[in-house]
């Protein structure tokens, strides 16, 4: 593929510092390569572009979208800062993803994602652009600028500024009717976390089982309203499966929540054991794993699990191997 923009010029995005310090960001650097990746997208996209790219929608794509926000997070756990950089790049791409479809269908383009941006961070910081920049990118709230330093006078202006644009986007008073408590809980929030923040929120009403014990028996009959719908086998039941299976996952979700348990947390920490322990598997197999009957593995897990322990500290940490 050709290049979209000559940027020869522009060897890297960031300045070489002075001794003791960080890498410098270069906007105008910074400002080609982000152009160069937009006439990328928009060529990949094209009527002559790349048919898996012109192909994709809104729905087929925001399964990658959280699938590289988590390797993001992977990264910065881990600190690995080289393959952040990377991460951050692909996490990038479902960004010029979404707008350029989102052009393709006429709604808005990554020219108006990117005044959207530049004109919220110039509206949400009055300490540092001024007050009247501020209010010509659209705030519309009265708070002191003078932050002398504090963070936490920071957020508050921050917050104050966010609920005015939130009143301004709604425009008109909702109906008492069609309002609801949990209205609160922002539905764009991962899955795991929205769940719980739900029943949070609804055992203020006193909507909630009385203990985790309670739980229990709610587990099992979710167990077995999925067991009904799998076994028709039907591919028309898919719908229903899922939702049951849903319905199990709210459940074990709120299970965390009685117990004072993250479950988005602890299925981080299972994912590793199991990563673990299979590993394990793979290093005293005398063979391919594939290779092997079903209580041949059964015994190699087995034998892991005793030989890694728990994987966990009593204080919850995970345990390295």
């Amino acid at each position: 593929m050709d290049r979209p923009h000559d940027i020869s010029a522009t060897e890297t995005a960031a300045v070489q510092p002075k001794a003791g310090q960080g890498l410098l960001t270069d906007p105008v650097g910074a400002g080609a390569l982000f152009e160069q990746s937009a006439a990328i997208m928009a060529r990949l996209r094209a009527p002559d572009g790349c048919p898996w790219d012109r192909e994709q929608t809104f729905d087929t794509i925001r399964k990658y979208t959280l699938e590289e926000a988590y390797e993001v997070f992977d990264a910065i756990e881990r600190r690995d800062f080289p393959h952040l950089e990377e991460e951050l790049g692909d996490l990038l791409l479902q960004v010029l993803f979404y707008a350029e479809m989102a052009a393709n269908e006429g709604h808005f383009t990554i020219a108006g994602v990117l005044d959207q941006l530049n004109r919220k961070l110039i509206r949400r910081h009055p300490h540092v652009f001024g007050e009247e920049a501020s209010k010509a990118a659209g705030n519309e709230a009265a708070v002191d600028a003078a932050v002398e330093g504090s963070s936490a006078a920071v957020l508050r202006n921050w917050e104050e500024i966010k609920q005015a644009e939130k009143r301004k986007k709604e425009n008109v008073v909702r109906d008492a009717e069609t309002a609801s408590r949990l209205d609160s809980v922002q539905r764009a929030m991962p899955a795991l976390a929205e769940a719980a923040k739900l029943g949070a929120k609804a055992q203020k009403s006193g909507f909630d089982w009385q203990s985790w014990r309670d739980l229990l028996p709610k587990l099992e009959e979710e167990t077995r309203e999925l067991e009904t719908e799998a076994a028709s086998k039907d591919p028309a039941r898919k719908p229903a499966v899922e939702a049951e299976l849903g319905d199990l996952l709210f459940t074990v979700v709120n299970l965390g929540r009685h117990l004072g348990v993250d479950a988005e947390m602890a299925l981080r920490g299972c994912n590793l054991r199991f990563r673990e322990r299979f590993r394990e598997m793979e290093r005293a197999a005398s063979r391919p794993l594939e290779e092997l009957a079903p209580d041949e593995l059964e015994a190699l897990w087995t034998q892991a699990k005793q030989k890694l322990g728990a994987g966990y500290d009593v204080d919850g940490a995970d345990r390295k191997s």
